[in-house]
């Protein structure tokens, strides 16, 4: 009987195994980037932006530290095999660089390579793969929000940026409580970047609590960095500040509205992050990816750093 249990339970771990590393596999987007040399070819089947996550995935590999808030940081500590090496400094890599094979580089250098042809043609190849559908989680707030614990009883102002002359949703009255679940991101100057639920209808907001306003212990989290390109929204599109749950509209961005990209941010979709104005105020928030134009001067050029990660 012993002998007919160990069987047993060998053919499902067997039988279990393909599943296991199919789902690692899942959790890369070229899963084998590090060991085999890629080709010109088959990096054209996949989306430009996706391409960029995929050369920053041969470093992420190695502990190179992203700048918190940025797309790859966002992205990359999603990931259960990522672990940010915390000694590096974040504007030096060479030592995340030097640990890379040969293999390795000349895939950066590859991927690279394709980006800029495609820029090139004026192309974002938009039939190619795109990025990996990240797993469900209870509340849908996009990754890289943490719980903090503020201290109770506490009704702090929320604005969509980082200003009390910035545009406040709510006809001016966004409050978050401090007697419910909050979650934050990180610091703009002395703006905490926080998620919240805002009413018992399931409706929840990411905004700015400017951090003199709250009372006891200040979460320690990292600076946020942010892009800062000047894009184009390609067709009519809503704005929102509830990416997590309802999508609800602060604004609809008509076709050819000029708008600062900030970052990218993912829960079961992925969210560009940009700056605009609303009735003349400043505002930030969200559409969905895809919703701008990424290929412009400004952005692709700006972005690309030879020597490095992120780009």
């Amino acid at each position: 009987m012993r002998t007919l249990a160990l069987s047993l339970a060998m053919m499902l771990l067997l039988n279990l195994m393909p599943l296991a590393v199919a789902g690692a596999a899942q959790m890369y987007i070229i899963p084998d980037s590090n060991t085999r040399e890629l080709t010109y070819a088959e990096l054209w089947d996949y989306q430009y932006d996706t391409l960029l996550y995929a050369f920053n995935e041969i470093y992420a590999r190695h502990g190179y530290k992203f700048e918190t808030g940025s797309r790859c940081y966002n992205w990359f500590t999603l990931m259960p095999w990522y672990h940010a090496n915390e000694s590096e400094n974040s504007k030096n890599h060479h030592e995340t660089y030097s640990q890379c094979s040969k293999i390795e580089n000349n895939n950066v250098d590859l991927i690279k390579q394709v980006r800029a042809d495609m820029r090139a043609q004026g192309t974002t190849n938009p039939k190619g793969k795109g990025m990996p559908t990240p797993p469900a989680q209870n509340v849908n707030k996009p990754r890289g929000f943490e719980y903090v614990d503020l201290k109770a009883g506490q009704k702090l102002a929320v604005y969509t940026a980082p200003s009390t002359s910035s545009y406040r949703a709510a006809n001016g009255k966004a409050t978050c409580s401090t007697n419910d679940q909050v979650f934050a991101l990180g610091w703009d100057g002395g703006w905490l970047l926080m998620l919240y639920e805002a009413n018992y209808s399931g409706q929840y907001r990411i905004g700015y609590v400017d951090g003199a306003t709250i009372r006891g212990n200040r979460p320690n989290l990292g600076m946020l960095s942010w892009d800062g390109s000047q894009v184009e929204v390609l067709s009519n599109v809503t704005l929102t500040d509830d990416p997590a749950q309802t999508g609800k509209a602060l604004t609809t961005l008509p076709a050819g509205t000029q708008v600062t990209y900030l970052t990218t941010m993912y829960n079961t979709e992925a969210w560009d992050y940009v700056e605009t104005t609303i009735d003349g105020l400043t505002a930030r928030g969200f559409v969905p990816s895809g919703s701008l134009s990424m290929t412009g001067e400004d952005y692709t050029e700006t972005m690309e750093d030879p020597e490095g990660g992120e780009g």
